[in-house]
């Protein structure tokens, strides 16, 4: 891995990210301080209100058991009740009610006046509290109770009223806890939190704020004494909406921070790939040079103006001269030979036009020893990087070894089509022979018949007129064997002429139908009712009829007699005429099937392996198609093509 792309190439990402990380913990401290200075002012609201409503309440006992010892002095009968409690109502709202009990819990006297005393508005356990603050001889608070309507939960305050030493009455104050928090809880407390009193079990007795707590925030408890009672005081702040301009600048921050490790690793990433393909195209360079030094293609090319602008080492090789003194070089060309230099400018001037030959063209060239070659040359667009036409690119190859590697080759190819059919004659001969005979007989038997009428002396000319005729007849019957015998062996060289292709099937089956009378094999023919014809050498696809039929005669010398049969047929059908020849003999395996038209390959014990082949050969020449198939019927089916011409 080189500079860019290793672990020194990651420093900046991994410095962004501990900004970024580290931008995150200041943030998150900053968070936990703020939460905790929240929870300590919490704390000191909540102890400051309830020291306040403390002080509050036991003012109120205090101010209470003054008017107690003061009843207590001047009699429970005295107006000092209403004067007082008049003053002390006013002063505390959360008061609702006080009421002046006899030694015998009978009510004297109640602030507001109320005769008599509502039920509702007596605490269902105020004989407990009597007796208790009777016995302790000092303010005693009640258990919390409906009061009813705005009022809500209250308690009761027992003040005893002492004359002399002996209990004369008690003063009974009913404390609302809705009224007490709405006066004493001031409006910012309010702002900041939700204040509950609740009870032991966990029920809300009495609230500041009638708003309910969505998400709750921090909350603090503590006990609620006065009164007591298992009685607390809850106090749940409420969620602050976040700082805006705070999380405006973090989220900035962060969103920079990321967009800067976004652009860094986008930058590395770029880097990488940009050292990755300089590396592949070094790579790819170094491969084409080697790939370039090793073709024995030549290649050329030359800008818009014809001028060289680059060859490789093989057309160097190729025309025997340096790169320098290719390269810039204009028409004409070192390595054009001089008396074919109007053809050399002639193709030069269709190559700038565009009119290059997409299959190539063929040139005489130079080498700087003076030697010529012919050359196959290819011209394609020379296409840039912005998809401009800034040229051309030529692959040249030295075609004249090849030239000569396929003269020989056909010239071989012919002399073994040649030694076939010689071959192929060498093993009709006794057949050709039963052929011949028949004519000759004949000619022997008219020519002795005629001299035998003429030694009688007395024979008449128009007596010798049918006999010498079928002696005529029959000399050209033998005459046209010998020839087709000697055009069919002595022909060497293609000729392509129109011909029909039923007419030469059926020349071809000639040969072979004394042979297949002889093992007893009926041979069926079907023309082609549309008369095709075709460009071939009729001599040539003679053979390969002639081939395929004995082939299948052959085949069937172990079928039953009533099942030797060759059917060969003739049909068009999309422009190619199909010759089908048909047997029922053995039938070929499929193993057998792979290797049935490779040379040397023989199903024959004593064969040559090259009939087929040579088949083969012959219908690719003419454009043409030679395959098998299995005969449904039993034995084998060679069918192949010939172009028909209309």
């Amino acid at each position: 891995m080189r500079l860019g792309t290793g672990w020194r190439g990651g420093l900046p990402i991994l410095a962004m990210v501990l900004v970024v990380v580290l931008l995150g913990i200041l943030l998150w401290l900053l968070q936990r301080n703020e939460v905790e200075d929240r929870s300590q002012s919490l704390i000191q609201d909540v102890l400051w209100v309830e020291q306040d409503l403390h002080f509050h309440i036991t003012t109120n006992a205090e101010s209470l058991t003054r008017l107690a010892d003061r009843l207590g002095r001047e009699g429970l009968n005295s107006d000092l009740f209403y004067a007082e409690t008049r003053t002390l109502t006013a002063s505390s709202p959360d008061l609702r009610r006080i009421v002046l009990r006899d030694s015998g819990e009978k009510v004297l006297r109640t602030a507001p006046p109320a005769d008599p005393l509502p039920e509702t508005e007596i605490a269902p356990d105020w004989h407990t509290g009597f007796i208790l603050a009777r016995s302790l001889g000092q303010p005693v608070y009640g258990a919390p109770f409906w009061l009813g309507g705005e009022s809500g939960i209250a308690f009761d305050v027992y003040v005893p009223v002492f004359r002399q030493g002996q209990f004369v009455g008690m003063l009974v104050a009913t404390v609302s806890l809705n009224e007490l928090l709405s006066q004493q809880v001031p409006w910012w407390f309010a702002q900041k939190y939700r204040l509950e009193i609740v009870d032991g079990d966990g029920m809300v007795l009495a609230t500041k704020s009638q708003v309910e707590v969505a998400e709750p925030g921090l909350s603090h408890q503590v006990r609620f004494e006065p009164p007591g009672k298992g009685l607390s005081i809850v106090v749940t702040a409420y969620r602050r909406e976040n700082d805006l301009v705070r999380n405006l600048l973090s989220a900035a921050i962060f969103g920079l921070a990321l967009t800067a490790i976004l652009s860094l690793w986008a930058l590395r990433r770029h880097m990488r790939r940009r050292l990755e393909a300089e590396q592949a195209l070094r790579a790819e360079h170094a491969f084409r040079k080697a790939m370039e030094e090793s073709l024995t293609i030549g290649m050329r090319a030359r800008d818009l103006d014809g001028r060289v602008t680059y060859v490789n080492s093989a057309f160097c090789r190729m025309v025997g001269w340096e790169a320098t003194d290719l390269i810039g070089s204009v028409p004409p060309m070192v390595y054009w030979a001089p008396e074919e230099a109007e053809n050399c400018y002639s193709m030069f001037r269709a190559v700038l036009r565009g009119d290059a030959p997409p299959e190539g063209f063929e040139l005489i060239l130079c080498r700087k020893s003076g030697e010529r070659f012919k050359a196959l040359v290819y011209e394609a667009p020379l296409i840039d990087s912005e998809g401009q036409h800034s040229g051309w690119m030529a692959s040249i190859l030295d075609i004249t070894e090849r030239e000569r590697a396929e003269d020989l080759s056909r010239q071989q190819q012919e002399k073994l089509q040649r030694t076939a059919r010689l071959i192929t004659m060498g093993e009709m001969a006794s057949t050709l022979a039963h052929e011949l005979n028949q004519p000759l007989s004949a000619i022997a038997s008219y020519a002795a018949g005629c001299l035998n009428r003429l030694d009688a002396g007395n024979v008449r000319a128009e007596e010798l007129e049918a006999p010498l005729t079928k002696l005529g007849a029959q000399a050209q019957r033998a005459g046209q064997i010998i020839r087709r015998i000697h055009d069919f062996v002595r022909k060497s060289k293609p000729s392509v002429a129109p011909c029909a292709i039923n007419r030469v099937i059926e020349g071809a089956i000639g040969f072979v139908e004394a042979d297949a009378r002889k093992h007893g094999i009926r041979m069926t023919v079907t023309p082609d009712p549309t008369e095709p014809w075709t460009d071939a050498d009729h001599i040539l696809i003679e053979q390969v009829v002639l081939n395929l039929a004995r082939n299948a005669i052959e085949a069937m010398c172990a079928t039953p007699w009533f099942h030797r049969e060759i059917d060969i047929s003739i049909r068009t059908a999309e422009g190619q005429s199909v010759v089908r020849v048909a047997d029922r003999g053995t039938g070929i395996t499929p193993e057998m099937a792979d290797g049935l038209f490779t040379p040397f390959f023989s199903t024959k014990e004593e064969g040559m392996g090259m009939g087929l082949n040579i088949c083969r050969s012959i219908v690719e020449w003419h454009r043409g198609r030679l395959w098998y198939e299995p005969n449904p019927g039993g034995g084998s089916v060679f069918l192949f093509t010939l172009p028909a011409k209309e």
